[in-house]
């Protein structure tokens, strides 16, 4: 197999592509040839040591990756040699093969795309859990989808349209406002040159939106939240932007405002049975047309460090896909 390996986690350049013995899965485990794996934010920390997971070194990065089985460990019943997964397992999917848990593989039904299955999981799931289970998000209401053009921005705004809520997208350009109405946005705000608050007002009619969905965080964050509807929750996905925002606390009290963390990872882990459940009602979505990821563009797995440059340029719209 081959792969690419981060013995020093200094940033991109530091990552080469090496063969290395193909290994065979131990109990609970499953070997996958990797088809695709998509591109996630954490994936460009992971390899500059600024994530909140720390791999023991060396290790292989690419959180989310979808292939065909190879081979399954001993004690794994519930999925077969041949079958075609999308795997969440944090590392190891920019290779042509990964030893990943059995129990963190989904089973692909017939005719999902394994494009389109590595850039499932970790998006999807975290705008399910962040809008429908922490922001109680109902049909009706409004919610503010910052970096909306982004993985999980795109997957925002298809999600909260299928449970028939209004969408307000907001992105830094004109081409990625289109993109976000192609996909079912409501209203969009061009940030970069539009003043938030006030777009926000504009297309809320003064009242402001239920729920606020941030994966962004930086400079937008306070404005976004002084605007916020009465009782709104404000959603705490992440902080794309770099910089971690302080907020005054006398907002949420003057909004009688939430301010909601949304940590889908631990969620998974500690609520396992809700998780799944959660997954299958997402698995549905999809085969019913609800739902489908946004796809930038598709790379050859050699071309990874253009593809991480790309995603560090802020210029990707959805997901960038890996593919061997």
């Amino acid at each position: 197999m081959h792969a690419w390996l981060c013995e020093n986690p200094t940033g991109i350049d530091a990552l080469e592509w090496k063969e290395l013995p193909t290994p065979s899965p131990k109990a609970g485990e499953v070997l996958v040839e990797i088809k695709a794996a998509s591109l996630n934010f954490p994936d460009l920390l992971i390899v500059q040591n600024k994530y909140q997971m720390k791999p023991a070194l060396p290790f292989v990065p690419g959180s989310e990756y979808a292939g065909v089985l190879r081979a399954v460990g001993e004690g794994v019943t519930q999925l077969k040699v041949g079958q075609s997964v999308a795997c969440l397992s944090g590392t190891g999917g920019f290779a042509t093969h990964a030893i990943a848990p059995a129990a963190l593989c989904m089973l692909l039904p017939p005719g999902f795309p394994h494009v389109d299955a590595a850039a499932f999981i970790m998006t999807y799931a975290t705008s399910h859990h962040a809008l429908i289970d922490r922001g109680q998000l109902k049909a009706g209401e409004t919610v503010l989808v910052l970096g909306a053009a982004g993985g999980v921005g795109t997957s925002a705004i298809q999600i909260a349209k299928a449970v028939g809520a209004k969408v307000i997208a907001a992105a830094s350009s004109d081409e990625k406002c289109e993109l976000c109405r192609a996909i079912g946005a409501d209203v969009t705000i061009n940030y970069s040159r539009e003043n938030l608050r006030e777009a926000i007002k504009a297309a809320t009619g003064g009242k402001g939106p239920d729920v606020i969905y941030d994966p962004v965080g930086g400079d937008f964050a306070e404005p976004a939240f002084r605007s916020i509807a009465w009782r709104g929750r404000y959603l705490v996905v992440g902080f794309a932007s770099g910089p971690i925002p302080s907020l005054p606390l006398n907002l949420a009290l003057l909004k009688g405002a939430s301010i909601v963390g949304v940590f889908w990872g631990d969620f998974a882990r500690r609520e396992a049975k809700a998780n799944a459940a959660m997954m299958n009602e997402l698995a549905q979505w999809y085969a019913q047309g609800k739902i489908k990821p946004v796809i930038d563009r598709t790379m050859p797995m050699a071309e990874l460090k253009a593809a991480y440059a790309h995603m560090g340029s802020r210029a990707v719209k959805g997901k960038l896909v890996m593919v061997n």
